[in-house]
């Protein structure tokens, strides 16, 4: 039976109680830890401490953390933008966590679980946890979510996630994102009160809008599966294709998306929301994301290693992509996009001939549930690629 979430007033106590909650307890938390200094980390920080409330930023680099404090910027990573007054920066794990009462999790997800490890012997006890990165644990095929509760039991774990570009959110453009907690028996009593609730106040403010969803597993594959299609459509695009190729695969990545989302009990609404269809068309939008910007490259002929001018860059979608395409194949759903991003990162495959047998795969039907598959009548095709872009 589902249990609708109830809009939550700013103002609680100006609205009449119908029920048994208290409603005067969704109050925001006023002390706030972000792990990890990188953009979107220090963005999140921005929003926060913009909205009054204390932040705590964790580095892993104390020169890092010295310099945010002492210059009021993040140089290495959103140069040129005065950040807000509460943000104190520090390298000290302990330091960080102190008195916190709530914790967001910025970390890159192949590195999540060691930092799990690091912050269990400093973290409060029932301190809430919201992830801010996005995948699947490569290894296991665990969600993020679920690698925090392996690690961090007792603790109420969630996820931000949304069409967020990080200098967008810290220059305060208007921005819109969804907060997801599983919701226990208590927060359905008392939904006013529950983690996802009073996060979502935090993050309230000035230019940023969240919205608050009870399908943490839906919001979660949203943000891993759309790195990887973000990857596909660079790739496309770099190779020399336009907008009806980019809509294609946002499209039918959003399928790809609502097919593993339900298989693993999430909601195929949810996939169509902010943390799905939102985020994908973003960064599907523009080089400004990595992902579609590692594709965009490698469309345009530029081996692996030379990408991004030969630095060590993080994709969270070339990891995902591996993580995705084999918790896809261990429920049983066909992911023909992610697969084929798959083949060409990490199998040596050919980008055009597996763009081309992408195409010239079967013809299904549009809805799914519609049981048609016709063989396709030139399976040996190639696309027209031209110069690439």
């Amino acid at each position: 039976m589902e249990h609708p979430i109830k809009d939550i007033p700013t103002n609680p106590a100006s609205t009449p109680s119908d029920g048994p909650e208290d409603k005067a307890s969704s109050a925001p938390y006023t002390r706030v830890t972000v792990l990890g200094a990188g953009s979107w980390g220090t963005a999140l920080a921005a929003v926060i401490a913009r909205n009054g409330h204390e932040v705590r930023l964790w580095s892993r680099r104390p020169d890092q953390a010295d310099t945010i404090n002492k210059t009021g910027q993040n140089k290495d990573y959103l140069d040129g933008i005065d950040l807000p007054k509460g943000i104190t920066a520090t390298s000290d794990l302990a330091e960080a966590l102190d008195g916190t009462e709530a914790v967001l999790l910025v970390t890159p997800s192949s590195t999540l679980r060691a930092m799990c490890q690091a912050i269990a012997p400093h973290l409060p006890t029932g301190i809430p946890i919201a992830l801010a990165c996005k995948g699947v644990e490569r290894r296991t095929g665990l969600l993020l979510s679920e690698v925090v509760i392996d690690e961090l039991p007792g603790h109420a774990v969630g996820a931000v996630s949304g069409p967020t570009f990080a200098r967008e959110t810290a220059l305060d453009h208007p921005t819109a994102a969804t907060v997801a907690f599983n919701f226990s028996y208590t927060d359905r009593l008392s939904p006013y009160a529950s983690p996802a609730a009073r996060l979502a106040l935090t993050l309230s403010g000035n230019g940023f809008r969240p919205y608050v969803s009870d399908d943490l597993v839906g919001v979660e594959l949203g943000g891993a599966v759309k790195n990887v299609i973000a990857i596909a459509c660079g790739m496309m695009s770099g190779a020399g294709f336009a907008e009806n190729t980019r809509a294609a695969l946002i499209t039918r990545g959003i399928d790809e998306m609502k097919l593993l989302a339900t298989a693993l009990g999430g909601r195929r609404e949810t996939v169509t929301g902010l943390s799905g269809a939102g985020d994908l068309t973003l960064t599907c939008s523009s080089t400004t994301s990595r992902n579609m910007s590692l594709g965009h490259q490698l469309g345009q002929g530029i081996p692996r290693p030379s990408c991004f001018e030969g630095r060590n860059v993080v994709v969270e979608g070339e990891v995902n992509a591996v993580s995705v395409t084999d918790l896809a194949k261990r429920v049983g759903v066909p992911m023909p996009i992610c697969d084929t991003v798959h083949s060409v990162l990490h199998e040596g495959a050919d980008l055009k001939e597996a763009f081309s047998a992408l195409w010239a795969r079967p013809i299904e039907a549009e809805p799914f549930g519609m049981d048609l598959l016709l063989a396709h009548p030139a399976p040996k095709q190639s696309l027209q690629f031209g110069e690439p872009s």
